[in-house]
């Protein structure tokens, strides 16, 4: 079976991670979640204590340095060594990653290690403008997305699971707040690129999605 690189674009809340890893799995294939690596600039922004400004995160920029290890199944997300898997999924994050994403210097960056990691093949990669702009020539291109509704649902419950007070009221406005962020900035808007199919996630469970990316790439 070829060894395809694999571009997947979405909205916030869509679960592109999720099923990413799951099918990289299957597939194995090495998964590179570009979402976790904005999220790794936001969370050294954050250990500043100070008013986050474009300024602030812009300073942390030049001397981080975002490591992605796959092992046992699972991508480890790693700021200068340290090992913030966990830690970048709160809700102090989300509020703050699309200010750190839209920014030139942070893009530029990360794109150069994007590009680096699917140069070797056999990769799956997940986030904003991936088909748009980081792998224009991915062998495999899907927009993965739901109803902000279900969406707000599946990040509620993310979240309670893990232990945070969240209402999902104030998580859906979130979530529209980003989308309209997200697809409107000037650099690298999120957008479905005319060759990349969509995948509409509202009705769907899990696995069904993660089999619908494998049919894709066999």
């Amino acid at each position: 079976m070829k060894q395809y690189v694999v571009a997947i674009d979405g909205p916030a809340g869509a679960g592109k991670s999720t099923v990413a890893q799951l099918a990289a799995k299957k597939l194995g294939y090495t998964y590179i979640d570009t979402g976790a690596m904005y999220r790794a600039v936001a969370w050294k922004t954050l250990q500043q204590k100070q008013p986050v400004t474009d300024e602030l995160i812009l300073s942390v920029v030049p001397d981080i340095l975002v490591d992605l290890q796959y092992a046992e199944g699972k991508t480890r997300v790693l700021v200068d060594g340290q090992d913030v898997t966990g830690e970048i999924r709160t809700p102090d994050i989300n509020k703050i990653v699309s200010q750190v994403a839209k920014l030139g210097p942070v893009r530029e960056k990360l794109v150069v290690l994007q590009r680096r990691m699917a140069e070797r093949g056999a990769v799956l990669m997940d986030g904003r403008d991936i088909a748009s702009h980081v792998l224009p020539n991915a062998d495999v291109k899907i927009f993965l997305t739901a109803s902000v509704e279900e969406r707000a649902r599946r990040r509620c419950k993310e979240l309670r699971e893990k232990g945070y007070d969240v209402n999902e009221a104030e998580i859906q406005r979130d979530i529209a707040a980003r989308d309209k962020a997200d697809s409107e900035r000037e650099i690298s808007p999120l957008v479905q690129t005319e060759d990349a199919v969509l995948l509409d996630t509202t009705n769907l469970s899990i696995d069904e999605v993660v089999e619908k990316i494998l049919e894709m790439c066999r």
